[in-house]
C-alpha cells in the first residue's frame, strides 16, 4: 500500500481542523511546505497518529504494509475527536483493517485502561536536624545532618475492592553529597469492604491514633482493621530491627552482640468515639533475641516484650485538642515506661495556602516502649518539653519547625533537638 493513500486519508481527517488554523510544525525534512497533504500530515504527527524514520524523512513514497496502517488507524481512533465525517471515515479504515486490529488493538485498548487505573503521588522534602546530647562527664556531642528526600507512592486498582500501594525512596545527604539508592520501603495489597479492610505485605505500621508513642514504621505481615464507631485494628507480621530504634542506646549500653535482626509481633487496638472523647487501648507482643540483654532484663534471658497501651483524645472545637497516653512494658526491668500529653491548636491543611497549627507536648519515652515512635522531635530513650508549628506556605507547600528540651533516660543528662523540614507534595 503506498503511503501516498494515507495521505489523502489524512488529509480527510483533518482538513477541517486545519482549515483557518496553522498547522503543528512540520517535522519531515522531506515534506516540503507546499506539500498539498502538508497541514494534514503535521498535524497527524503532532497528534502522534503518523510517525517517521530515524533520519527525520517521511518517506511517503514508500510501500507500507497492512500492519503499519492498522497502527496508524488503531492512533487515529484512540484521538476520538472530529467531526461525524472524520469519525465515520475512521470507522471505515476500521472495518477494512478489522482483522490487524483484532491481532493487536485489544492488547492496546486494556493497556490504557489498566494504565488510567495507576495514580502515582509522591512528595520531595528538606529536612534539617541538630540533635545535641551530654554525657556521663557533662561533655556536649551535637550531631547534625541535612537531606533531601524523593518519596513516589504509585496506587493501581485491581478491582472495585481490591487495590496495590507501594512506597519508593531515595535520599541524598547534603553534607556528604552522597546519594541512597532508590528502596522499596513499602508494598501491600488492600482490600475494603463495608466496615473491614486488610493489607497484605509490607505495610505501614502505626496505631490508630496520632502522635502515638509506639510506632510509625513499616512491618512484613498481616493488617485487618473493622468497624466504624468501634474500632478494631490486628496485626501479626515480622519487623526487622533497622526499623526499630531498640539498638541504638543498646549498643551505648553494652558491646554484647544483638542475637537476632527480625522480631516477630502481633497487636491488638480497640478504639471507640463517643462524641468529641476518642479513646484507644492497645496491646504489643514482640519477641526477639535482641531482647537477650541486661540493658532489657536483669535476668538477661527475656525474648519477649509484652506492652499495654492506653490513649484519650478531647477535641474541644474544632482548634482545640488535647491528648493524653500512657504505655508500660511488663517484661522489661528497664525505661518500661512511656507517657505524653500533646495539647494541639488548629492545623495546616496542605491544600489552604496560610493555613497552620501548632501543638505543646511532654513526652517521657522509655526505649523498652517507644521503640519507634511517631514524632520528629524528642528522641530515643528521653523525656522532655517539644513544642512545635506548622504552616502551609503555598498549596502543597508546607513548613514545619520543632523544639525539643529535655534529658536522656539513661544518664538524666540533658538532650536537645532542633527540627525544620520544608514539604512539596505532589
Amino acid at each position: 500500500m503506498k503511503k501516498t493513500v494515507l495521505s489523502m486519508l489524512s488529509a480527510g481527517l483533518v482538513m477541517g481542523a486545519a482549515t483557518g488554523v496553522s498547522a503543528a510544525a512540520n517535522p519531515f525534512s522531506d515534506v516540503p511546505a507546499d506539500h498539498w497533504a502538508y497541514d494534514a500530515i503535521a498535524t497527524l504527527a503532532a497528534d502522534g497518529v503518523i510517525e517517521g524514520y530515524g533520519d527525520g524523512s517521511y518517506q511517503g513514497a514508500r510501500n507500507i504494509t497492512r500492519y503499519e496502517m492498522a497502527q496508524m488507524v488503531a492512533k487515529a481512533m484512540a484521538k476520538d475527536k472530529g467531526s461525524a465525517a472524520d469519525k465515520g471515515l475512521v470507522d471505515k479504515l476500521a472495518a477494512e483493517f478489522a482483522e490487524e486490529l483484532n491481532n493487536f488493538g485489544v492488547r492496546v485498548t486494556n493497556l490504557e485502561r489498566n494504565a488510567d487505573l495507576v495514580k502515582w503521588s509522591g512528595e520531595a522534602r528538606y529536612t534539617y536536624t541538630s540533635q545535641r546530647t551530654e554525657d556521663n562527664k557533662g561533655k556536649m556531642s551535637d550531631s547534625t545532618s541535612e537531606a533531601f528526600l524523593l518519596r513516589l507512592e504509585p496506587k493501581a486498582q485491581v478491582n472495585k475492592n481490591w487495590n496495590v500501594h507501594a512506597r519508593l525512596d531515595s535520599t541524598v545527604d547534603v553534607r556528604e553529597d552522597s546519594t541512597d539508592n532508590v528502596a522499596l520501603k513499602r508494598l501491600w495489597a488492600q482490600g475494603n469492604y463495608k466496615n473491614f479492610n486488610v493489607k497484605i505485605g509490607r505495610i505501614p505500621d502505626t496505631t490508630n491514633y496520632d502522635k502515638n508513642l509506639m510506632f510509625f514504621t513499616q512491618l512484613s505481615g498481616v493488617e485487618v482493621n473493622y468497624g466504624q464507631k468501634v474500632k478494631v485494628q490486628a496485626r501479626a507480621g515480622r519487623i526487622n530491627k533497622d526499623n526499630l530504634r531498640y539498638d541504638e542506646a543498646l549498643k551505648r549500653a553494652t558491646k554484647r552482640k544483638i542475637s537476632e535482626d527480625v522480631a516477630s509481633i502481633q497487636s491488638l487496638a480497640v478504639t471507640v468515639s463517643p462524641g468529641k472523647l476518642s479513646l484507644t487501648g492497645a496491646y504489643y507482643h514482640f519477641k526477639s533475641g535482641m531482647f537477650k540483654d541486661t540493658f532489657y532484663s536483669k535476668g538477661a534471658n527475656e525474648e519477649n516484650a509484652h506492652i499495654w497501651e492506653g490513649a484519650a483524645t478531647y477535641r474541644f472545637d474544632k482548634n482545640v485538642s488535647l491528648t493524653g497516653a500512657y504505655m508500660q512494658n511488663t517484661a522489661a526491668d528497664y525505661y518500661k515506661r512511656s507517657g505524653l500529653v500533646h495539647l494541639a491548636y488548629k492545623g495546616a491543611n496542605k491544600l489552604h495556602q496560610g493555613s497552620w497549627g501548632a501543638y505543646l507536648s511532654y513526652r517521657h519515652q522509655g526505649g523498652n516502649t517507644s521503640m519507634y515512635p511517631s514524632c520528629d522531635g524528642a528522641f530515643y530513650n528521653t523525656k522532655g518539653i517539644e513544642v512545635g508549628a506548622q504552616y502551609t506556605i503555598l498549596p502543597n507547600v508546607q513548613a514545619k519547625a520543632i523544639y525539643f528540651n529535655g534529658k536522656q533516660l539513661e544518664n538524666d543528662r540533658k538532650a536537645e533537638k532542633l527540627f525544620g523540614r520544608v514539604e512539596y507534595w505532589f
